[in-house]
């Protein structure tokens, strides 16, 4: 029998297809992982109010592991089982390196996400088509995104910035390495800079997770296929990379599955869970 209890799934490019939909043979798979007991969770860098309603209401889901592992929630009861913002200080100056550079700018604070309002309007032609909707149904926009961290600064989570062009982002991050060393900096799209607190992302939160349920590592299998999914690849006790992954994920993970267009997550829940 299967000793995998746990099971933490990317969403976009992961259990999502090209057109964010959940195929029906992965929502049966995933449904069969659940009552056969197994946890299964979104492991996404969208804030816990970005998580899809098709996922998150899916019978038997309980947790969601957001903003890249800066925090799980039990979606039943509301509690934070993990929480790691930013520093006050440190998220401060990640704005302040973050801001010359442009690029529409979420800052998540608390399970929400923020937008200042001289940029509200711009940027989402930058955004890939199908994560348009998203983006628009889940950002807050403020009139001061500065006072708006200063009013909330131990519930700063991540900072995701889309640019127009690969060269601003390359140069927004180096700046950012510079500056900020000990960062987190990944990406899980194109033209995509995302920063968490040091140590923060998607594979220390889902072990956290794993020990307050009394799991051991080896009982916790992870789907990625970006740069925010490496660590929680890695880390897990079987890494899974989507056929469509990027090289970087493909190299941390224990086994390749299907692409994200032909039922990979349903195929290794099939193979490794059921």
């Amino acid at each position: 029998m299967s000793k995998i209890r746990l099971v933490a799934l990317d969403l976009d490019g992961t259990v999502f297809n090209d057109e964010k939909q959940i195929s029906p043979r992965t929502l049966d798979a995933i449904r069969a992982a659940l009552a056969k007991g197994v946890d299964v969770l979104p492991a996404t860098g969208r804030t816990v109010t970005g998580v899809p309603r098709q996922f998150a209401e899916i019978p038997g889901v309980r947790y969601a592991l957001t903003s890249n592992g800066a925090s799980v929630v039990d979606l039943q009861t509301g509690e934070k089982l993990v929480c790691l913002p930013f520093d006050a200080a440190l998220a401060e100056r990640a704005f302040d390196v973050v801001r010359p550079f442009g690029g529409m700018l979420s800052v998540f604070i608390n399970g929400e996400s923020y937008t200042a309002a001289s940029t509200s309007g711009d940027g989402l032609e930058m955004v890939p088509e199908n994560l348009r909707e998203y983006f628009r149904t889940t950002r807050n926009v403020v009139p001061d995104m500065h006072r708006m961290m200063e009013e909330h600064p131990h519930e700063i989570e991540k900072f995701s910035i889309l640019y127009p062009t690969e060269a601003q982002r390359d140069a927004a991050w180096q700046a950012v390495a510079a500056a900020c060393p000990t960062l987190e900096i990944t990406s899980s799209i194109e033209r995509n800079m995302e920063l968490n607190a040091p140590g923060v992302s998607k594979g220390p939160g889902l072990m956290a997770l794993a020990k307050r349920l009394g799991l051991a590592r080896e009982q916790v299998m992870a789907v990625g296929d970006s740069g925010n999914d490496r660590t929680m690849v890695e880390l897990a006790g079987l890494g899974v990379a989507m056929g469509n992954a990027t090289e970087e994920i493909r190299q941390a993970a224990d086994v390749i599955t299907a692409d994200n267009n032909h039922d990979g997550v349903a195929e290794a829940i099939e193979k490794y869970v059921l």
